[in-house]
Order: C-alpha cells, then structure tokens, then sequence
C-alpha cells in the first residue's frame, strides 16, 4: 500500500516539477505527500460543502417555498416561476433552467468549474424530487423571510465549495466583462424582470414577498461567502516567492504587482529584505488560491481585503480559473 501511495505521488504531483529522469529525493517526495494530503482535504471540504448548501436550499424550498408560491431571483426564480405557472416539478425544472448557464460556465471560468456546478444542480434536483421536508409555516412573511435564508444559506455554501446552485451569476460575469458593468448591475436588471413577471402572472402580493425572499437570501448569501465584493486584494509574504509566483500565472491566471519591503522580528526589531506580493482575485477564485499558497508556503503571511472594483490589468482579460 504503502509503495502503491508512493508511485501515485511521485506520477501525479513530483514529476509534474523534475522535468528529467533524475531520481527523487526524500524532500520531494515529503512535499509531494504534503500536498497530495492538502488537495484531499480541500476537495472532501468542498464536497461537505456543497453537500450542505444542497440540503439547505431544498429545505428552503419545500419547507417554505414551493407551497405558498413564492419565487426568488436568479435561476431559481425562474425556475420556481415557471413551476407555479406550469405546474411543472421544480426538480424537473431546476437542470432545464440552468444548463445554459452550466455551458456558459465552460467558457466564463472553466472545465472542472463547470463539472461541479452541473453536479451540485443536478444534486439539489434530485434532493427536493425524493427527500420529505415537513411544511413549517403559511405565514406570508415567516415564509419570505426563513425560506430567504435556507435558500441563501444553501447557494452561498455551494459558492464556498466551489459551485454554484444558481447560474445567473456565471451569466453576470460574462455580461459584466462583455459591457463593463459591475455584476450587482447586472443581477438587479435580470431580477427586476423576473419580479416584474411575477407580478403580472401570480400577482403584486406574492411579487412583494418574493422581492422580501429574495433580498434575505442575497443577505445570507453575501454573509456566508464574506461580502458582496467581486474582487479581493490578497497580500502575499512567502520566503518562497518565485514558486507563488509561479503558481499566480500558472494556476490561478493573475498577474501580480511586487513590492520590496523589510519584514521585522525579534526584540531588537532586527528586519531583512522581502519582496511583497500583491494579486487581486474574484471571490470564486479565493478558495484555490489559498489552497496553493497551503502547498507551497504554510507559514507564508496572507492578508485578504475587499476590492470594490477593478479596471485593467488581467481581471477583466483572463477567464476565471477555479
């Protein structure tokens, strides 16, 4: 077992680095098991992740939701407009709705990004099809608000895992870089038309409260991923500054600015030379980037900070990489 462990890390993560035939060191092989371990870890975190977010938001539909005929915005609001019209199941509906925005998720950020929102989507169906969730309440209001937040809590836990149960924010990226909006810009237009919908077809009333549902479930979303921003300023401190480098425009696909400072230790306030690195990133990307700084620098000093918005540079040029 033990040899079997050993081939699959020097195949699989050591010879991706040593580009001849010379033997590995112990060294090597210790980092290539570290980081073997770290990406175990990371998927299993995701996966109970996206698992949670699953659970939640098919409580929040059928717990509050679906039996009163409240919708919410996004993918999801459709979905659910769609099945108070129709009387189409939501479950059936629920993959319809989103594979243009699964496809669209091919191009915007990428393969295995794409994979695991179609996963996470078909993962929800299947829950709100065959698992029982008890009404909890007929208040309009207990409804707008509780079912808000079951189903924010739920898509912002699958954005922590690393996908999304909800396509229209892959559908705001792409239109965001296509027409140089913000993506608060263009989700709001998206929703003001859903809502506008509602109205017309159910009426103003269920409109009113599907609009109530909708702003708790973006507030639980926003508080669950860490913020409404787009972007984030990391700052990076590492010994091992070329290999982050490396790993910014390899892996994650952003440039970077360096600075050159002097980093303090000691009683005596000794300091030495460091290069500082400077990278923004979008929320999605947050969670690899971590990760591969874990791999290569576990002592390394990270300092995250909110960036309202950005212009030029690799952001807006580069597709997302997750």
């Amino acid at each position: 077992m033990q040899s079997l462990l050993k081939k699959i890390i020097i195949n699989t993560i050591v010879r991706r680095r040593i580009k001849n035939d010379k033997a590995v060191t112990n060294y090597q092989l210790a980092m290539g098991w570290r980081e073997l371990k770290i990406t175990f870890f990371s998927q299993l975190k995701d996966v109970a992740l996206i698992i949670t977010g699953i659970f939640s938001a098919a409580f929040g539909f059928k717990g509050f939701l679906l039996t009163n005929h409240f919708i919410d915005g996004g993918a999801t609001g459709i979905s659910l407009l769609i099945s108070a019209l129709t009387k189409v199941p939501l479950y059936i509906l629920l993959p319809l709705v989103n594979i243009p925005f699964i496809l669209l998720a091919l191009k915007v950020v990428n393969r295995t990004f794409a994979i695991k929102t179609a996963l996470a989507i078909c993962g929800l169906a299947l829950v709100v099809a065959t698992v029982e969730f008890p009404n909890i309440t007929n208040d309009n209001l207990l409804v707008a608000l509780f079912g808000g937040f079951f189903l924010g809590a739920g898509i912002g836990l699958s954005v922590r895992g690393g996908a999304v149960i909800d396509g229209t924010e892959v559908l705001a990226i792409y239109l965001s870089r296509k027409l140089g909006t913000t993506m608060g810009d263009i989700i709001i237009l998206i929703n003001i038309c859903i809502f506008g919908t509602a109205a017309y077809f159910l009426s103003i009333e269920i409109a009113m409260y599907s609009l109530i549902t909708y702003l708790a479930a973006s507030k639980t979303l926003d508080f669950i991923v860490e913020g409404l921003e787009e972007y984030i300023g990391v700052t990076i401190i590492s010994s091992h500054n070329e290999e982050i480098r490396q790993m910014l425009i390899n892996n994650i696909g952003r440039g970077f600015t360096v600075y050159n400072g002097k980093r303090g230790f000691g009683k005596k306030g000794e300091s030495q030379d460091v290069d500082i690195i400077y990278t923004v990133v979008t929320r999605l990307e947050l969670n690899k980037l971590k990760t591969e700084i874990e791999k290569i620098d576990p002592h390394s000093f990270v300092v995250m900070s909110s960036v309202r918005d950005t212009k030029g540079g690799m952001i807006k040029k580069r597709p997302l990489k997750h």
